[in-house]
């Protein structure tokens, strides 16, 4: 049976680079995304043209359980179901502490962590009637011990990931593995461009490894942890961070 892989967030950066490794692995991919229909349809087409897997790239708000409900059920009418979940779809809207608002809280917690809830919900069963899944939660060390105010709702919401990645770990046991990966400082472009250059000089004096990390990297992870290998690897956080200093 073809396996379908699910990858929120999936036209970007770590989301994309998880795209191309699972499809190069030989899965049926679906892209989702909200705003970036340009970078999905691209991304898609290269899939199809270079791995000969199905890929469908679908638009999604994952904080709004209705779209999440019709994304699935198009995934199941036109692959057959979602056997892996990457919840990967994230926003970080930093800014100065002082100038942060509920607003934008409640939002970074609706698309990082209700939205995950939203997927997992909504694919379980499936999983179950085939007594086969694999969730993985995209968190952060942002969430485990490195702090920066400026992002405090993210970092909030990213530790709140991790404790759901053990409570669906828990609730959907016996034949769903849920696991989370929690990267540091990735050289997506988002980050790259979003930083100048002493702050990402200061970061990566942080790191032992001396470098930021590949989105590539993060995807191989993903790889290894959605394989028959990594089947005795449930309800644990794994740290891809070259060493962070801080982070434990």
């Amino acid at each position: 049976m073809q396996r379908v892989a699910l990858v929120t967030g999936g036209a970007r950066g770590i989301g994309a680079a998880i795209v191309r490794e699972l499809a190069n692995d030989g899965y049926d991919v679906v892209i989702n995304y909200l705003t970036s229909f340009d970078a999905a349809e691209k991304l898609k087409s290269e899939v199809v043209d270079t791995y000969g897997v199905r890929c469908l790239s679908i638009k999604c708000d994952v904080a709004n359980e209705s779209e999440v409900d019709q994304m699935i059920s198009e995934i199941e009418r036109e692959l057959g179901g979602v056997d892996i979940l990457i919840n990967n779809a994230a926003i970080d809207l930093s800014n100065l502490f002082h100038l942060k608002d509920a607003k934008d809280f409640r939002r970074t917690f609706d698309v990082n962590v209700v939205g995950a809830f939203n997927c997992a919900k909504r694919v379980y069963r499936h999983m179950l009637e085939n007594e086969y899944g694999r969730i993985i939660n995209i968190s952060s060390t942002n969430g485990m011990n490195t702090y920066y105010p400026m992002c405090i709702d993210y970092d909030a919401s990213k530790a709140a990931l991790i404790s759901l990645t053990h409570d669906l770990a828990f609730e959907f046991q016996p034949y769903i593995n849920v696991n989370c990966i929690a990267p540091g400082f990735i050289g997506t472009e988002k980050e790259l461009d979003g930083y100048d250059e002493e702050f990402l000089k200061e970061e990566v004096e942080k790191i032992m490894v001396k470098r930021y990390g590949d989105p590539k990297e993060v995807a191989y992870l993903v790889s290894f942890l959605v394989s028959d290998r990594a089947a005795f690897i449930n309800n644990t956080i794994i740290r891809i961070d070259g060493g962070q200093i801080g982070s434990v």
